[in-house]
This record gives structure tokens, sequence and C-alpha cells, in this order.
């Protein structure tokens, strides 16, 4: 079996008119030859990739979901200019092809790319690669440098700065996801009235600006299939910007599940991050502190925010399940992480005795033994 990844089926409802993107991949200039294997990779909960095989190209097309509600998360055309302007700085990023903003092809803007060869570590690494220790530790380094080395890239002076909007980032992303979660509310999750508050009320100047992933995981990686444990690819650009460090930093860590973590949080572990030989949270931290000579003397801000944004994100996702914009059954029960993010926040603050006043602790009582309280 290879531990290459190469998708699967698609799923039902997610179908591409590979014709028409073959017919437009012909008008704007690629010289592709023979009907194309299409099939789909199932990692991602946002927008939609697909493998586009043809007898001498092997591309990935990313498309946004049906029944998008966060508009401004699925924006094609940004994702595509980043991964364009960043390139050149920053040389594991997929080689573009091209940018379709008419709607009549597919019935939505899509982008194409050339595909990178390579294994995406996802929650259980292929057991062909045969890791010890060792090579989990070399590959949670590498991992780590990675981000380090986005986060050093020299964008002043560049068409790179029109990404960001300047200082203030930690407020306007405290302040930003606030409003979106309000906008994602449904009636069986937490308020996160406190969460908001205490985010609101400690929210710090920025650290320094950089370019920032703002989706950074190990299964947004691709290793090299001859030595893997190097990185030789990054995907899923859709929210890098220009932002603070520690903020990138944060959000990537809400989705580090280490072996001690509560059962809720194992079974939405989505990377290798619970094998023995992977930094724990608190040792990532320190790693990354040490190598970059940041500081910080409010490192719960910036893990308290991860985790509000994570939920934040995986209430937009549960929104469209809940109003019916798609039956994907993945997104199922993502309102019962949302209440485990709920409570985790809350023990971080320091007030998760608190959580009797929110208006969902009904549902808390059902898998409250299972978090562990």
């Amino acid at each position: 079996m290879s531990v290459i990844d190469v998708g699967g089926k698609v799923r039902e409802g997610e179908e591409l008119d590979i014709r028409a993107v073959s017919n437009w991949l012909i008008e704007n200039g690629s010289e592709i030859s023979g009907p194309a294997e299409v099939t789909q990779y199932s990692g991602g909960a946002s927008n939609w990739t697909y493998r586009l095989k043809y007898e001498n190209a092997d591309l990935i097309l990313r498309r946004p979901p049906k029944g998008t509600k966060a508009k401004s998360a699925h924006d094609m055309a940004r994702e595509y200019n980043v991964q364009r302007l960043l390139a050149p700085f920053y040389p594991v990023l997929p080689e573009m092809i091209g940018l379709c903003q008419d709607e009549s092809v597919i019935g939505c803007d899509f982008y194409v790319m050339k595909r990178i060869e390579g294994i995406i570590p996802r929650a259980k690494l292929p057991p062909e690669l045969q890791f010890g220790e060792a090579e989990v530790r070399k590959l949670c380094i590498n991992v780590i440098d990675k981000l380090i080395e986005l986060h050093q890239v020299p964008y002043q002076g560049t068409e790179l700065e029109k990404i960001g909007k300047g200082d203030g980032y930690c407020r306007r992303q405290v302040e930003g996801w606030d409003a979106r979660y309000e906008k994602a509310h449904t009636l069986n999750v937490p308020s996160f009235k406190y969460v908001r508050k205490w985010l609101n009320d400690n929210i710090p100047e920025d650290s320094t600006s950089c370019i920032i992933h703002n989706d950074w995981r190990f299964d947004n990686v691709i290793l090299d299939p001859k030595n893997p444990t190097e990185v030789i690819g990054v995907l899923d650009w859709e929210m890098a910007t220009i932002g603070d460090p520690l903020m990138d930093l944060g959000s990537a860590l809400a989705y580090w599940v280490e072996d001690t973590d509560n059962q809720i949080f194992k079974s939405t572990r989505r990377q290798p991050t619970n094998l023995k030989g992977m930094f724990s949270r608190k040792e990532v931290v320190d790693y990354y502190l040490e190598k970059t000579g940041l500081q910080t003397e409010n490192w719960s801000f910036y893990e308290v925010f991860g985790i509000f944004r994570l939920a934040v994100i995986a209430q937009q996702i549960y929104y469209r399940y809940y109003h019916k914009q798609t039956d994907n059954p993945a997104f199922k029960d993502f309102w019962i992480v949302i209440h485990a993010l709920h409570i985790r926040a809350l023990k971080l603050i320091g007030m998760q005795k608190l959580e009797a006043n929110d208006i969902a602790q009904k549902y808390i009582e059902k898998f409250k033994e299972i978090l562990g309280k």
C-alpha cells in the first residue's frame, strides 16, 4: 500500500464538472491531454479539494463548499494570490496554474495548482514509515521550524504587504472572531460570554508582525516520500495574512492533541501529536520562543484565543449542518466539540465553575464524565 496521499472517491453531492474544468484549462493555456481521473481529499472541513490526474498533468483544484455562510473564509482569489506572491520567498508552495472567477464554469470561483507528490501526516502516520521516537521528534521539530521559517519571510516592501491590515492585529482578531461566533451561533452551543469578555479584557499589543499561516497543522504539510521527516509542501493558505506570530502559534496549538487529553479531544485529533517523541504544547511554546527570541508574559491569552477561534471555526461549519446547508455526517457532532473547547477555555481562565450559568448547561451534563470534570 502506498503512503503517498492520492485522495479518494468524490463525496456524493460534491461532484465536479470535470468537462467544464478541462475546457477552461485548455482555453487558458494548459496543455492537458486525455480524460482526467478525479478524486477528492477528505481531510478538510472547509474548502473542497480535488485531484485531477490527466495523462500529462497532475493538478489540484480548490473551490468553496456549497451553502457557504462565511464567504470571507472562502476567497479563492485571495488564497491563490497569497501563494503566488509568497512562493519566491518560501519554496514549499505548489505552483499556481490559474484562477477562475467566472461562475458560469462550475458555479463558483476556483483555482488550480500543480500537485506536490508526498505524504500528508494525518491522525495516524502510515505504518509503512516505521517511525520510532527519534523520527517522530525530528518530524515534530521540522514542522515547527517550517512555521518559524514562514514567520521570518522578509515581506516588507513587497506586494505581500497588501494581504494584511497593519498594527492592531490582536484586537482585530478578538473582535472579528467574536462577531463571527455571534453570527454562527445555534441554540445548542454555549455563549462563550465569559471567555469572550476575558479575551477582550486581556488583549495585548502585537508582539511583532509577520506572514502567518493561520491554519498550521500537520495535515496541512506534505512530507518527502524519500525522507519523510522533511517538509516539502505547505497547503491551505485561505486564512494567511500579516499578523502576530504568537497568535499563529496559539491557533496551531488548539489542534495539538496530546495523549493525556480527554476522550472528546482525542476523538477530534487530526494530526499525530499524540505519539511518543512529539513535543507537548508547553514544549512547543518553549521551543518556539527560544528559537525566535520572542517573549511573552501572557501566553494564556494566545492559548485561550486559539481555543476560542477553533470553536468559532467549528461552529461556522456546524451552522451549515444545523441549517441543512450540508448533510455531511462528519459535522453532526461538532456542537459537542464546541462545548469541550468552551470548558477547556474556562479552565485556562480559572472560571470553570461559571459554566452553570451558561444557556447550554443541560447539554454539558451528557458528557461531563468523559471530560473528566
